[in-house]
């Protein structure tokens, strides 16, 4: 695994795909997997349908200064993969944590990619974290599994409005303790 620093966002390159910044090139594939039911409905934020211009707008702010969220693309282009198979984040906390979230393209579920970008992204700390946090919803098992492989535990039942189920849905949440945070 190697880390390239961009101006105010590290890249994390590992054997199979890097995560990496967002580009606005990226909001076409960012809008045609977002706009998906099947992952609108399992995040608390993407909406559907999907709005015109929602995804341009996600990506304009993930490249603002001053944001609260790193966000980075899965890109699979090394092994001739796509350049967006999912997306992966770091929402800012205080006392020095984050929460992590990601979505993975339907195409790629069931391959391991959400472990191994979850785990990449924990092994590497870009923002220097002493503990990560992820809730996902419980009707996402599968989701779950990939938080407890990558060595989050379980910290209890929450529940999380879903902007596409326009409702408030179950959760568990998790947390991954990562000792003195080495800062960047």
């Amino acid at each position: 695994m190697e880390l390239t620093t961009f101006p105010d966002q590290t890249a994390i390159e590992t054997d199979r795909f890097d995560l990496r910044p967002l580009r606005k090139s990226d909001a076409g594939l960012i809008g045609l997997y977002a706009g998906d039911e099947r992952v609108a409905r399992m995040t608390t934020s993407i909406p559907h349908p999907l709005p015109p211009g929602a995804a341009d707008a996600f990506v304009a702010r993930a490249l603002k200064p001053g944001r609260d969220e790193d966000v980075w693309a899965i890109d699979g282009t090394k092994t001739d993969g796509a350049e967006v198979m999912g997306l992966i984040s770091l929402k800012k906390m205080d006392r020095d944590q984050s929460e992590v979230g990601y979505w993975v393209a339907p195409a790629y579920w069931n391959t391991g990619l959400a472990s191994e970008a979850v785990e990449a992204l924990v092994r590497a700390n870009p923002l220097g974290n002493d503990a990560m946090f992820a809730s996902v919803f419980q009707d996402n098992p599968a989701s779950a599994r990939v938080l407890t492989h990558c060595g989050f535990e379980y910290l209890g039942d929450a529940e999380g409005f879903s902007v596409a189920r326009d409702t408030a849905v179950p959760t568990w949440t998790y947390s991954r303790k990562l000792g003195p945070a080495k800062k960047h």
